[in-house]
């Protein structure tokens, strides 16, 4: 049990709030002391799954280019052109985003996700388009960045498993296989597609009475 005194410092770290790299980095080492390897091999242990997994550091590299494009305008630049559009609301932009979106996730192509995409432009240009003819107070603020982060989910969580290789199609896949219920990727990507239609009409349902509350704020 005492190799498993890792687990308890990432608790007890991220429960007071310490620096995550450091508690991880700390829980890693604990966890190879424990299980009886030398600090060398722990280190060259970190170091291997460093390096094989340095893809990973391409997310970091994401947004570090997001906020630099922040700094720079990019939330001003999309709020500039929704306002220069007569008749966008936010409702509307919101409709159009999901359903791009779950289009782009059943053909398996990544527009990045609430960090890199919702953040800096979806949701700086759905409040510019609802502050054109409303003004928001701050509990309307808050039910717009929901929303926004809600048609992310939508359209990426129901529309990636109409892609027949995507990865949860495949982990539904496998995990019915073990259990000794056959069905194949192609089945499962074609009964997900009346799914993600029903998610865009649900989510297109609530931009329109989003628009509907909006328009009763003074």
């Amino acid at each position: 049990m005492i190799k498993l005194i890792g687990i308890l410092v990432i608790v007890v770290g991220f429960a007071f709030k310490l620096d995550t790299l450091a508690v991880v980095l700390f829980a890693g080492i604990l966890t190879g002391l424990s299980a009886g390897l030398d600090f060398v091999a722990i280190l060259e242990t970190l170091g291997r799954a460093f390096v094989n997994t340095r893809y990973m550091s391409l997310f970091l590299l994401t947004l570090a280019v997001v906020g630099i494009l922040e700094r720079n305008g990019l939330r001003e630049s999309a709020t500039k052109l929704i306002l220069k559009l007569k008749g966008a609301t936010g409702g509307k932009i919101l409709s159009i985003y999901v359903f791009v979106r779950c289009i782009l996730s059943a053909l398996s192509l990544r527009i990045s996700g609430h960090v890199q995409f919702i953040r800096p432009l979806i949701y700086p240009m759905v409040k510019a388009a609802a502050q054109k003819q409303h003004h928001l107070n701050s509990q309307q603020d808050e039910k717009i960045k929901g929303m926004c982060n809600a048609m992310e989910n939508y359209g990426n969580f129901f529309g990636q498993n109409i892609f027949l290789a995507s990865p949860g199609v495949l982990l539904i896949v496998g995990s019915l296989s073990e259990a000794g219920i056959r069905v194949s990727a192609y089945d499962l990507g074609l009964a997900s597609i009346p799914i993600g239609v029903i998610s865009v009409i649900y989510a297109v349902i609530g931009n329109y009475i989003l628009d509907q509350k909006l328009r009763g704020v003074r």
